[in-house]
């Protein structure tokens, strides 16, 4: 049990974090909210409710009694055993909902289905909820496609497929929306059936950007979206010659798996932009990492050519005329939103396919939502510009703030992207948004690898990132969420 005192009342919580067992203990108190010290997932003190993501559970609450200078807790031996709560509040007791006999249909497999499908449960909606994917899996999580490459979809489930059924929630695999009519309300399916709604969330995520060189219609050339796919690249990557076209955070990720699963591999990063234009931080930190650990990055130049041998990729020629033996190909060239299928309608998307949605994630078209990695979105911390964030804690955000709207809350989004991925045993940690900063404030050793990077972007701190520093980040994320400023001075 987590003891927790907040001015002179006291709360009783359950002491690890829901989403990955963090200790709860070790995060950031500031006021009623308690922030998880890895990952960023936050908590009302007094009802253990979600109140940032990327947990889907809410933490348990028990009795506090206070009698003569000392703090008494109640609880059942059986709750204080479980891991985590594993049933959410149902909010039955609200005001009843108006859209009890509707149909809410969610397109998509993903966290932001998932959690508007929920959260419309929790608020007392009982009328029909609809997930359709085109996966073959109920959501998962994903960042355990590059992680935990070796696990079996089943151990990636977010959610088994029996909670789905005790929510009433019908989850629908391998059905790919083509077509919305949005005047009659209704979606057709590649199997040429269709299914009529009264509200739409369009959840569709986004797809890997496609190589486009000679020789990408080889075999072995791999990307990472499915769990058959992760499997499928750690089979092929035994032994072998690996070959990652980005040097994003998906490729260094895999550049740590694959040598550690694959003792004899031979990784080698494509990285077009010059080492100069690289953040300090990730040259000292996470490149120095993995170059000692015998991967080689190929700085100024860009893939031009695959070459092959009986349909099998062989090789990769460099526009800088090296040639990379290449027994696998894993390409990570970036994401592009899921929007094909709006294609001719009057639904708005910006140039590069996300749909445009307002605070309360409507789209402009009446009863029809988006949400996740397919939607370009208002950012507080960008002064409203717009942005499109591709990770999981946004995404959950973004539909339980849809299923608000959908019941017509009123609900505007507010949160602090939250990012984080391990390297080599050491954690790398980043909150806000640190898009068109000027400046930056290092506190910490690059040398040693654990330090902390302020972002400032007139004169105030806008994003932060970690290496092995995580509650210093949660810290600076909860301050934000406040709408407190910290100037570059306090920063210092």
């Amino acid at each position: 049990v987590l003891l927790v005192r907040n001015r002179k009342e006291f709360s009783a919580l359950g002491s690890k974090c829901p989403h990955y067992g963090a200790p709860l203990s070790k995060g950031v108190l500031r006021g009623e909210r308690l922030r998880c010290p890895w990952h960023g997932a936050c908590f009302n003190i007094r009802t253990g409710d979600i109140e940032e993501y990327p947990a889907l559970d809410c933490i348990s609450c028990f009795k506090v009694t206070v009698e003569d200078g000392k703090v008494f807790i109640t609880a059942k031996k059986k709750v204080l055993t479980l891991p985590a709560v594993t049933e959410h509040r149902q909010h039955l007791g609200l005001r009843r909902c108006l859209l009890n006999k509707n149909t809410v249909l969610l397109l998509g497999g993903g966290v932001a289905a998932l959690v508007c499908a929920e959260t419309l449960r929790q608020e007392g909606f009982t009328g029909r909820i609809i997930m359709a994917t085109n996966e073959k899996h109920v959501p998962y999580d994903k960042s355990k496609l590059s992680k935990e490459m070796n696990l079996k979809p089943e151990e990636m489930y977010l959610r088994k497929p029996e909670f789905l059924k005790a929510l009433d929630i019908e989850f629908w695999t391998e059905k790919e929306a083509v077509s919305v009519d949005f005047q009659k309300q209704r979606v057709r399916f590649m199997d040429g059936s269709s299914q009529k709604y009264q509200q739409l969330l369009i959840a569709t995520g986004s797809h890997s950007s496609f190589l486009k060189v000679p020789g990408a219609d080889l075999q072995n050339i791999c990307t990472l979206q499915t769990p058959e796919e992760s499997s499928k690249i750690l089979k092929l990557a035994t032994g072998k010659n690996v070959v990652i076209v980005g040097a994003s955070f998906i490729g260094t990720r895999l550049e740590w798996v694959l040598p550690a699963s694959a003792r004899d591999t031979n990784g080698t990063s494509l990285q077009p932009r010059a080492a100069a234009e690289l953040p300090a931080w990730v040259l000292a930190g996470p490149f120095q990492m993995l170059q000692n650990k015998g991967v080689k990055f190929h700085m100024k130049t860009e893939l031009c050519e695959l070459k092959g041998k009986d349909g099998k990729v062989t090789e990769a020629v460099l526009a800088n005329g090296e040639n990379l033996p290449a027994d696998v190909v894993v390409v990570g060239i970036g994401s592009i939103p899921n929007s094909g299928f709006l294609k001719g309608t009057s639904i708005a998307r910006d140039d590069k396919g996300a749909i445009l949605v307002n605070l309360r994630m409507q789209t402009n078209i009446p009863n029809v939502f988006a949400a996740g990695d397919v939607v370009t979105f208002p950012v507080a911390l960008l002064d409203g510009d717009r942005s499109s964030i591709y990770h999981q804690q946004v995404a959950e955000a973004h539909g339980h703030c849809a299923a608000l709207n959908m019941l017509q809350r009123g609900k505007e989004l507010h949160t602090v992207p939250y990012f984080w991925t391990t390297m080599l045993g050491k954690s790398i940690r980043y909150a806000g948004c640190g898009k068109g900063y000027t400046d930056t404030v290092v506190k910490g050793s690059l040398e040693q690898q654990k330090f902390l990077i302020f972002y400032i972007r007139d004169g105030h701190v806008t994003a932060a990132a970690s290496l092995n520093c995580d509650p210093m980040v949660s810290l600076i994320a909860e301050v934000l969420y406040l709408g407190k400023q910290i100037s570059k001075e306090e920063a210092e």
